[in-house]
């Protein structure tokens, strides 16, 4: 009973970062999963890949609520989320072959590089006004910058939204039509990151109690039930903030994440 209720908590807070930033709600869950996994003396050598699989699979459900709320606001480009799933989805499931063949130590590391780098670029252009005359590349190149976006985020377990809402900005996309848009993205990206998942972890012949492959199956339905609700709150306040203070909060929870996963993938030289 304890198990569930904690996997509730973090279905609730997780949900409301997915609505908010277009995240996911990865950059949550994937820390806290690791906890818990600890906690429950699952095998070191699987609990990072069990938390980023998990993740993912929870994705498919966040993301689902989430891009129903952003979308009734007509926020989500859908244009460009046809253009970019393609590549989201066979780099999804590439990335999460690379993840099976890194340790759990690697794993944690480059996730926390990839956190804080993420955040010090978002905090850097929190005050950047975006130009109007940048647009988006070409149909094909965005189709190859969502395999990229895809393998990068099967890897972090992070729904996309990291790499996936930068992206746009950079090309001229306001910041809340870009979470939106990183909202649907998350879709394609958890469904074949989550399966990817699954897969790999049969081949490895993985060995944890209820779960499949690198997902966990009761984490997977406490998670998603609890952020199918709140994501839409998320979503609802994303659109009362400013652009500027949305990338503020954006980069200050990667900064938090990268350092914790920094820290335990060293801890273990000291």
């Amino acid at each position: 009973m304890m198990e569930l209720i904690i996997y509730l908590l973090i279905g609730a807070i997780a949900g409301f970062a997915a609505g908010l930033f277009g995240v996911g709600g990865g950059l949550i869950i994937v820390p806290i999963l690791y906890i818990v996994f600890t906690q429950l003396n699952y095998d070191p050598n699987v609990l990072m890949h069990m938390a980023v699989g998990t993740s993912l699979a929870t994705i498919i459900v966040t993301s689902i609520s989430s891009v129903m709320a952003h979308h009734k606001r007509g926020a989500v480009l859908w244009a460009v989320f046809k253009n970019l799933a393609p590549g989201l989805v066979l780099g999804s499931f590439l990335g999460a072959g690379v993840a099976d063949l890194l340790s759990g130590q690697h794993l944690q590391l480059a996730i926390g590089l990839f956190a804080i780098w993420v955040a010090y670029k978002m905090f850097r252009g929190a005050h950047v006004q975006v130009n109007p005359d940048r647009t988006l590349p070409s149909a094909p190149v965005q189709m190859l910058a969502g395999g990229g976006i895809g393998i990068a985020s099967a890897i972090f377990g992070i729904g996309g939204g990291s790499l996936t809402v930068p992206y746009l900005n950079r090309h001229g996309v306001i910041m809340q039509k870009a979470v939106a848009t990183s909202a649907a993205c998350g879709l394609p990206i958890a469904i074949a990151g989550a399966l990817g998942f699954i897969w790999f972890g049969r081949q490895a012949n993985v060995e944890v109690p209820n779960a499949i492959g690198y997902v966990h199956i009761y984490a997977f339905i406490g998670i998603s039930t609890m952020s199918f609700i709140t994501a839409k709150l998320g979503a609802r306040v994303a659109h009362m903030l400013s652009p500027t203070m949305l990338k503020k909060c954006f980069a200050g929870l990667l900064s938090v994440v990268g350092l914790y996963f920094i820290y335990q993938a060293v801890s273990i030289y000291f």
